[in-house]
């Protein structure tokens, strides 16, 4: 053996060997273990989020292999949506291009070219890291076959009166074009001016002034004896557009300490207001938009038409003031504001007509699962967490409109739905808008399918539900699913599109690992679509791995500069060294720290495991080792047994860091330290102590995969079988 372990060395030699076994694939014999891999964007480059999904699954992986289960470690990628498209849009806009430039096809086509000519790389980089993937059963969320699952569960879904289009206010960013769930808008508290402003005869409180043009009602409590005569009553108001007519009404929604107890209402534009529409529609007009879809207030903003949010709300301001219409102004009032959580832009509220999925019918199997206990969760107090939002979740807002994902199986007939609005490119690639009656007077429908870029159709509107198009004259929906609708059904559509029986042989899954954050954006999801689907649970358990900070406990960001580059390190440590410190006594839903000190300490591990199999190899004959226990050996044996029992019951608990944990001071303090001081001494023999290299190069396999294969490839003359892998060598009972 070299005086010293070189990962440079050895790594990619010994995950070819891995490779070309074919020890990735699972054993036709042997009870089932699966894990469906938590697919990363395609195209981004590997993360220190990545790097620890991939340790701590592989490390299940391996130990389950090791035991002699069937194990399938499933891998794939997402097509990531707007978060794919957000990083396309901007490498145009590099080019002096946009993605109006561009019919729906050709955009897709560009899209998928990039993600194609990207997704390699994170493969390779997992593999570095020495993922022990069935990469022959890798699947991507936009192959054919899962397509058309997707699809065909939406039809599912509508048969069975699950989805519905309706006319609601969504979380529409008008950055990246497109609405979200609730889920995907992270809300912040900040400081806003609170701006109390002449109302005809009352004073009231307002954020958001440039929305004035939207009222539809003024609203009081009910029990507040301040406001009780006006109540029912239409007030004279002096706009910023002149005077206008508008009613009060009564409403619990309305809190009396606020500002003056007095609100406006404008429904377009606020979910509150909405939902008092909602409950008042026989006495009030129903929402008026005033803020369009590109973040300007429109035609009915008169003046002010054509001004982006900000510039409206400062003019508008100004304006309230010199007409003396400004009472006064709260300059630290704090106000939760909802952000894109791709952007970071304010998320404006929007009416829009969506697609829903109606959730209660499915939270409602998940909560009695969990109840059941067909489920576990690893992680402390995230089994609340997650039965809070089944119980308090909205339903499901899946319409995305944006091009890169799976388009919605949803038909409008042109002839009878004339006021479907259109965008498109002519033939002459200029943009062109309107309603379709108008647009078929001049253009013929089968050029504006080719250059079609957007489709709005107005609540109401008739529509069909299929996976084909119904007829020539109909139109296809631009709209395409949320993510997380095609990921909520990940180990479903994977194992139904791979290899024969593997659904039937690996479904339900046994483990689901990922980061606590996304519990309920996919793991809650997985849960509703698995059951309804399947009547199972996708997997038994959930195991939440928290996120990777660094030494000082700080969460890591480019303006820290405290981002680990994984591969960097991999590069000057090995991988190994890595994943060792990425898992070291963590816990289940808590963050870790991770830095380059503590990466070097276990990168002296890897030492330490090469430089003692080469002391104990310079002291035993190399031959097969038939270790007949001596009775000096006696309480070594003993204590060898029990330390396999203690980590194999770790790992059987899902306790990957306190095994990763066990198992290096084990190694390090008992056996390099005690044990191997004894052998020098006669109170030990060395035949005992590579027994006991055998039984430690097995239970450390699964954390350092790389250095532990090496040194058992460095063992062919002493063992018994000297072309066995470690890797498919038997767990030590």
């Amino acid at each position: 053996m070299d005086k010293r372990y070189q990962p440079q060395k050895f790594e990619a030699k010994v995950y070819q060997q891995w490779e070309k076994s074919g020890s990735f694939s699972p054993t036709t014999k042997g009870k089932p273990f699966c894990i469906i891999m938590p697919p990363p964007n395609a195209n981004d480059p590997l993360h220190v989020g990545h790097a620890m999904f991939v340790t701590a699954e592989d490390i299940l992986i391996r130990y389950h292999r090791m035991k002699g289960r069937a194990s399938l470690w499933l891998p794939g990628t997402d097509h990531a949506g707007i978060e794919t498209q957000f990083v396309f849009e901007k490498k145009l806009k590099e080019k002096g291009k946009s993605r109006f430039d561009f019919d729906r096809e050709t955009l897709y086509r560009q899209i998928w070219d990039y993600v194609q000519k990207n997704s390699g790389v994170t493969v390779e980089q997992m593999k570095r890291l020495g993922a022990s993937a069935d990469w022959s059963r890798f699947k991507f969320t936009l192959d054919p076959d899962i397509v058309d699952l997707v699809i065909k569960t939406f039809v599912q879904l509508y048969q069975d009166g699950l989805v519905y289009r309706d006319l609601r206010l969504v979380n529409y960013c008008t950055r990246c074009g497109t609405a979200f769930s609730d889920l995907e808008v992270k809300h912040v508290e900040r400081p806003v001016p609170l701006y109390y402003i002449k109302y005809g005869p009352f004073t009231l409180a307002t954020v958001r002034p440039e929305t004035k043009f939207g009222d539809t009602a003024i609203a009081v409590h009910p029990q507040d004896k301040r406001y009780q005569k006006w109540i029912g009553q239409e007030v004279e108001v002096q706009g910023l557009l002149g005077k206008f007519k508008i009613k009060v009404i009564a409403d619990d929604y309305v809190d009396p300490e606020f500002g003056t107890g007095v609100v406006k209402i404008t429904p377009a534009h606020d979910p509150n207001d909405f939902a008092v529409w909602q409950r008042h529609k026989q006495e009030i007009p129903g929402p008026k938009q005033v803020i369009g879809f590109d973040g300007k207030l429109n035609e009915l903003a008169g003046k002010y038409a054509g001004l982006f949010i900000n510039q409206a709300r400062k003019k508008v301001v100004s304006d309230l003031t010199k007409a003396g219409l400004l009472e006064k102004v709260d300059q630290s009032y704090q106000h939760s504001i909802g952000l894109c959580y791709r952007c970071k832009s304010p998320i404006e509220p929007l009416p829009m007509p969506q697609f829903f999925i109606k959730v209660k019918p499915l939270t409602q199997k998940v909560l009695q699962a969990i109840k059941d206990k067909k489920v576990k969760i690893h992680g402390t107090g995230y089994n609340k967490v997650l039965k809070h939002w089944l119980t308090n979740l909205k339903d499901w807002n899946i319409s995305r409109q944006i091009v890169w994902g799976i388009r919605l199986p949803v038909w409008y007939k042109t002839g009878s739905n004339a006021k479907i609005k259109i965008n498109f490119l002519d033939k002459n690639n200029q943009p062109v808008k309107g309603t379709i009656d108008r647009l078929l007077k001049k253009y013929s429908l089968k050029e504006i399918k080719h250059g079609l870029q957007s489709l709005q159709a107005p609540v109401g509107t008739d529509y069909v539900v299929s996976p084909t198009s119904p007829g020539k004259n109909y139109l296809q929906s631009t709209d395409t699913f949320d993510t997380w609708f095609s990921s909520a059904q990940w180990p479903i559509l994977t194992l139904k599109t791979n290899q024969k029986n593997d659904f039937k042989r690996f479904y339900p899954t046994n483990v689901m690992e990922t980061a606590y954050d996304i519990l309920i954006f996919w793991v809650m999801r997985m849960l509703m679509m698995g059951l309804y689907l399947t009547d199972k649970v996708p997997f038994q358990e959930v195991y939440l791995h928290g996120l990777v900070r660094d030494e000082q406990g700080r969460k890591m960001s480019k303006s820290l500069g405290n981002v680990i580059n994984p591969l960097g390190l991999v590069e000057q440590y090995g991988a190994d060294a890595l994943r060792m410190a990425l898992v070291m006594s963590t816990t289940a839903g808590r963050d870790s720290a991770v830095g380059e000190d503590k990466i070097k300490g276990m990168r002296n591990l890897t030492n330490k495991i090469w430089n003692a199999a080469r002391f104990i190899t310079l002291n035993v004959e190399p031959e097969s080792q038939q270790w007949q226990a001596h009775k000096k050996d006696k309480k070594f044996a003993i204590r060898l047994d029990q330390i396999s029992a203690e980590i194999t019951q770790l790992l059987d608990k899902l306790k990957i860091g306190l095994a990763a944990e066990k198992t290096y001071n084990y190694f390090w303090h008992w056996f390099c330290d005690e044990c191997i001081e004894k052998a020098k001494t006669d109170q030990l023999s060395y035949e005992a102590l590579f027994h006991g290299l055998i039984v430690f190069l097995k239970l450390l396999h699964p954390f350092v995969p790389f250095v532990t294969e090496a040194v058992w490839q460095e063992l062919k003359p002493w063992r018994k079988y000297p072309n066995q892998l470690l890797i498919t060598s038997k767990w030590p009972e």
